[in-house]
Formats: C-alpha cells, sequence, structure tokens
C-alpha cells in the first residue's frame, strides 16, 4: 500500500471536488451490516492466523480501501468545517 503522505496528495484534490451536500454524505458513509460482519469475521480469522490465501487477499483490501475512505472523510470533514466558520 501506498504511504500515507501519498494517498494524502492523491486525496486532497479528490476532497475539493465535493458539494456540500456530497461532503457531507461521505462524511457519514458507513459499510452495511454484512460488509461489517464479514470484516469482522476475516479480523477474528486474521488474528488466530486462519486465513486462507484468498481471505487474506479480501481482508486486505477491505482494510486498504477503509483506509482510503477514512483519510477522505477526515478531508471532507475538515472542510465543511472551515465552510462553516
Amino acid at each position: 500500500m501506498p504511504s500515507a503522505p501519498i494517498i494524502d496528495s492523491l486525496l486532497d484534490p479528490v476532497s475539493r471536488c465535493f458539494t456540500a451536500e456530497a461532503a457531507r454524505a461521505l462524511a457519514e458513509l458507513k459499510g452495511d451490516e454484512a460488509m461489517q460482519r464479514r470484516i469482522e469475521e476475516l479480523a477474528e480469522k486474521a488474528n488466530e492466523g486462519e486465513l486462507t490465501e484468498g481471505e487474506r487477499r479480501d481482508y486486505e483490501t477491505y482494510v486498504h480501501v477503509g483506509n482510503i475512505i477514512a483519510i477522505l472523510q477526515a478531508k471532507v470533514r475538515l472542510r465543511l468545517k472551515q465552510a462553516a466558520a
């Protein structure tokens, strides 16, 4: 996975493209219950060293994409806060 500064610099211009309404929607975005259960299942198996190769790839994808979404959410929350001030 690319380093945090690289991801940050790539996502900064993206975060400026959102309307206020879209930024609020992204800031509040959460995965559905089925996805959350699957992530928890994979995390538990990872902690116990029981992931298959396919499960490991899936889990890494969830983690990487989740991190990117979290960074983007933080950026739009900051922009919304600055716009409200």
